[in-house]
Formats: structure tokens, sequence, C-alpha cells
């Protein structure tokens, strides 16, 4: 059971702790650059114990059983801990970022029942190419939240806020932007998986 590849998964999840904490202050730029070197390394133990499983042949029932848990537990730890500190906010539609985020959250729920049914019925479901899209763009969209609070420290409250202007913070808004784009790829694969369970619920 202690194979590299879970050893790997098993220390994304003993991570997400250290990563909320170092999130929970949004002046704390330090804190937040911090966190991009650790959201990085879970990003590439992400990529790699997959890899490796599948090279050596260690693939387990342990490594697809928390595989994705890993995932989602640090998506919807990092989605949670960035909204209460105001970093899902942005120009024009202000705390409306929050429903990509909860979007993406919702999903990842209804995807985990789906499957966990599906399982009981004997009935995989593979992972799609636009899948494996969405969530490279949702942690692409998520390091670059983080990473703009590592460059420029909390987004400000409103637009109207002249001495932090949301034109200067570049990154915050690639992460918006790239946040709603998984958010839509998120609902198109949602409904392709949805699709497929329906026709097992008749």
């Amino acid at each position: 059971m202690l194979t590299l590849p879970n050893i790997l998964t098993l220390s994304r999840i003993v991570a997400v702790p250290l990563l909320a904490f170092l999130l929970w202050w949004p002046d704390w730029q330090l804190g937040y650059a911090l966190a991009v070197v650790l959201y990085g390394l879970m990003a590439i133990t992400d990529y790699f114990d997959g890899y490796l499983a599948r090279s050596s042949g260690a693939v387990s029932k342990l490594g697809i059983f928390l595989d994705p848990i890993a995932d989602k537990i640090m998506v919807a730890a990092v989605i949670l801990v960035l909204t209460a500190q105001g970093f899902l906010r942005g120009p024009y539609v202000g705390d409306l970022h929050v429903v990509a985020g909860l979007i993406i959250l919702v999903r990842e729920i209804a995807v985990s029942g789906l499957r966990e049914f599906l399982a009981g019925l004997k009935v995989s479901v593979p992972v799609t190419k636009l899948a494996k899209w969405k969530t490279t763009l949702q942690l692409v969209a998520l390091g670059a939240l983080i990473g703009g609070g590592a460059l420029h420290g909390p987004p400000p409250i409103s637009v109207e806020d002249a001495a932090k202007p949301f034109s200067e913070q570049w990154m915050h808004l690639v992460g918006l932007a790239s946040l709603w784009g998984a958010a839509a790829l998120t609902v198109i694969t949602g409904w392709d998986y949805l699709r497929v369970g329906l026709k097992h619920m008749d």
C-alpha cells in the first residue's frame, strides 16, 4: 500500500492544512508566495503519482481511491479559503466571481456521487480529454489567484478603490478569467457524465 505513488498522493492530502494556513492571512504576501510553491509541488505530485503508478505497474486500489479525493480536497480547500479572504472578487461583478467557484464545487460533489452510484452497477466512467483540460485550467486558475496574492496582495474591496485598482492586479484577473473558463468546462463535462448516468437510472 505504501508505494511511492501512494505516498505522493497522501502527501497532497497531508499538505492541505498547511496550504490553508498559508492562505489564511490575505495581507501576508510572503505566506502567499510560500503557498504558490507548495501548491506547485502539490500539482506536480498530482501528475507524477499517476505517471509513476502506470509506468512501474504499481497501480493500486488505494491509489485509485485516494487520487481523486486528494484532488478534490485540495481544490475545495483553496476555493473556500480564497472566498473567505475575498480573493474571488473582481471588477464589474464584485463577489459574483464566487459563483464560478461554487459551480466547480457542486460539480465535483455531484460527479463523485454519480461515480459511486455507477461503480455499484459495475459501470466505469472514463475521464475525457475535456475533463483533463478542465482540471488543468482549474489548477492554473487557483494558482494564479494565489500568485496574485503573492504579487499584489489582496484585491481591492471595490472598483472605486483608487489605492489598489483592479487594472494593476493582472495575475488576479488572469485567475478569475481562468476560473470562469474552468467553471464552463465543469458544466460541460458534468453534463457528459450525467448523460452516462441517466442511461442507467431507468
